[in-house]
C-alpha cells in the first residue's frame, strides 16, 4: 500500500525536483558544508516559502546577528522584516546576547528548546518550519556530546510538528566531530561543497540522504544571485578527479602492467 508523503517545498522549485517535491513533513534534515557554500541562503529560502504558505516559521541564528539575517534575506529579495512585523516569523538571536524576549543568553541546548517552544506558542499551533543555523554551535566546547544533543533536540521537537533544517558547519580546519551528531540522527542530509576550478570558486550541492524519497543522486552546481537567491545551474559534469584512482594505486597498476607486458606469450623478453 502506497502512503502519500506530505512534502514541504524548499522555496526553490529546481531543488524541490531533486527531492521528489520537497522535504517530508516532520523531518530533521542536516544541512552541512564548509563556510560560504550556500547553507544559510538555502535556509532563508525554506523559511520564506513557509511564511508565504502560512506556516509557523522560526529561525535560530547562532553565528550571525538577527540584523545580519534580515539584511541577507533582503539582499535576495526576501522581506523578513515585514514577516517579523506581521508575526509570521520569529528570529531567535543566539549570538549577540541581547536582553529581548527572543534572544538566548547562553548556548545551552535546554535553553534553546525552551525558547523554540515558547516561540511556537507565541506564533500559533500547527505545521511549523524551524531553522537552527547552526546546531553545531551548541557543542563547540564539548564535541563528544554532539550526537546526544542532536538526538535530544530531535526527540523533543518531534512532538511539536516541526520540519527542521539543522545546519552543521564543517571546515578542513576542524575535526570530523564538529558536525558528527546531526548527520547520524538526521532523516536527511543535504551537503554543500566548494571547489576552486581554473581560479574560480564554484559551489555545489548534493542530497546524500532523504528517507521516504527517491531523491536525485547527482551533484548540482549552484550560485547565489542578488535579488534572486540560490540558483541551480545544472548537474555537475563528471570531472577526472571524481573518478581517478589515488596516485599510489595508479603507480602500482602501471608497474604491474609493465611486468605483464614483459612476459606475454610470443613476445621476446629484452636482454638486460
Amino acid at each position: 500500500m502506497n502512503v502519500e508523503v506530505e512534502r514541504l517545498s524548499t522555496g526553490i522549485p529546481e531543488f524541490d525536483r531533486l527531492l521528489a517535491g520537497g522535504i517530508p513533513r516532520g523531518f530533521l534534515v542536516a544541512v552541512t558544508g564548509e563556510p560560504g557554500t550556500g547553507k544559510t541562503i538555502f535556509c532563508i529560502h525554506f523559511i520564506d516559502c513557509g511564511v508565504k504558505k502560512g506556516d509557523v516559521c522560526i529561525y535560530v541564528t547562532t553565528e550571525e546577528s538577527r540584523d545580519s539575517i534580515l539584511r541577507q534575506a533582503a539582499q535576495f529579495g526576501i522581506d523578513f522584516q515585514a514577516a517579523v512585523k506581521k508575526k509570521k516569523l520569529l528570529i531567535i538571536d543566539a549570538l549577540m546576547g541581547l536582553e529581548d524576549q527572543w534572544s538566548l543568553r547562553s548556548l545551552e541546548v535546554e535553553e534553546l528548546l525552551d525558547k523554540i517552544i515558547e516561540a511556537k506558542k507565541a506564533l500559533g499551533y500547527g505545521k511549523a518550519r524551524l531553522v537552527i543555523d547552526s546546531l553545531s554551535a551548541f557543542w563547540l566546547d564539548r564535541p563528544a556530546m554532539a550526537r546526544r544533543y542532536s538526538y535530544f533536540v530531535k526527540k523533543v521537537l518531534s512532538k511539536w510538528d516541526f520540519t527542521i533544517l539543522a545546519v552543521s558547519q564543517y571546515a578542513i580546519t576542524t575535526s570530523d566531530a564538529f558536525g558528527f551528531g546531526v548527520e547520524h540522527i538526521a532523516d536527511g542530509i543535504i551537503r554543500f561543497r566548494r571547489y576552486v576550478r581554473n581560479g574560480v570558486l564554484r559551489r555545489y550541492v548534493i542530497v546524500e540522504k532523504m528517507r521516504q524519497t527517491p531523491h536525485s543522486l547527482t551533484m548540482h552546481e549552484i550560485t547565489a544571485l542578488d535579488g534572486r537567491g540560490l540558483v541551480i545551474l545544472g548537474a555537475a559534469k563528471e570531472r577526472r578527479e571524481d573518478v581517478a584512482l589515488p596516485a599510489k594505486v595508479m603507480s602500482k597498476l602501471a608497474k604491474a602492467k609493465a611486468e605483464r607486458e614483459k612476459i606475454l606469450p610470443g613476445r621476446e623478453v629484452p636482454e638486460k
